[in-house]
């Protein structure tokens, strides 16, 4: 892979957005690296997966507007449609995912952010979906993502104004979880991650299921779907271990996945 890298520090991924000449912003090629990408997380041994982009100056400046501006009508779906199937891929992996957020994540940066189950941000941070100020709207699930992040009237205000916001106000409106100086955002992603992989991995990606899924339907099924994961943890080593700890009022061992 050119533009993006994967690598494994413990039992947490860290995949990279790295093209910093162009601010890490997202043609064709880069996406589909990401989608490589995605497919070496192995959730045997990684337990969390960090996002990031290259430098400090951009998470990812968003989709590549020099190869966007002569798309035909059905080569700008397509080009959606790739977005889309890989943003969606990140969304459903099965492990927990943390953007770390530092410099710009516009258009398909925001996108991209968006898709990870937690934000972190730096000090730095601009999140906004500019499109319509370009002629278009946002294509990789931009006016999906923000409405259910922080709720309707806000996010239509942002995707109709194409207005910026910095961390501050992105944490005050829910679109990040944590603002951080520049210099400490990835050790506070690290910690954030080793944190939760410390937890019992099967729990964790059922509670990951249980919400994503949980959230498409109606309360009725919803707590069905909840049920099934609920059940499908128990007689697992790690739920025997961590309850029968519990009970011998003993520290529990280092939990092993199965």
């Amino acid at each position: 892979m050119e533009f993006v890298k994967y690598s494994v520090e413990g039992n947490v991924g860290i995949l990279t957005v790295s093209r910093p000449a162009a601010l890490n912003a997202l043609n064709d090629q880069v996406i589909r690296e990401l989608s490589e990408a995605l497919d070496l997380v192995d959730p045997d041994v990684v337990r969390c997966l960090i996002v990031r982009g290259e430098g400090e100056k951009a998470f990812v400046a968003g989709a590549d507007i020099g190869q966007m501006s002569g798309l035909s009508k059905a080569e700008g779906r397509a080009f959606g449609k790739l977005g889309n199937d890989v943003f969606r891929k990140l969304e459903t992996l099965p492990v927990p995912t943390i953007a770390a957020v530092c410099g710009f994540a516009l258009g398909g940066g925001c996108e991209l952010a968006m898709s990870c189950d937690i934000r972190l941000a730096s000090e730095t941070a601009v999140f906004g979906q500019p499109e319509v100020g370009l002629g278009i709207t946002p294509g990789f699930g931009g006016t999906q993502r923000m409405a259910r992040l922080i709720g309707m009237g806000r996010a239509k205000e942002l995707l109709y104004t194409a207005r910026k916001v910095k961390a501050p106000e992105a944490l005050a409106i829910g679109l990040v979880q944590g603002v951080y100086p520049v210099e400490t955002l990835m050790d506070e992603a690290m910690k954030m991650a080793s944190r939760i992989a410390a937890n019992a991995p099967i729990a964790v990606r059922a509670v990951k299921k249980a919400v994503n899924e949980g959230l498409q339907v109606d309360m009725d099924r919803a707590v069905e779907i909840e049920e099934e994961l609920f059940g499908s943890c128990f007689e697992t080593a790690d739920q025997k271990n961590a309850m029968g700890a519990f009970l011998e009022k003993r520290k529990a061992d280092p939990f092993i996945n199965r």
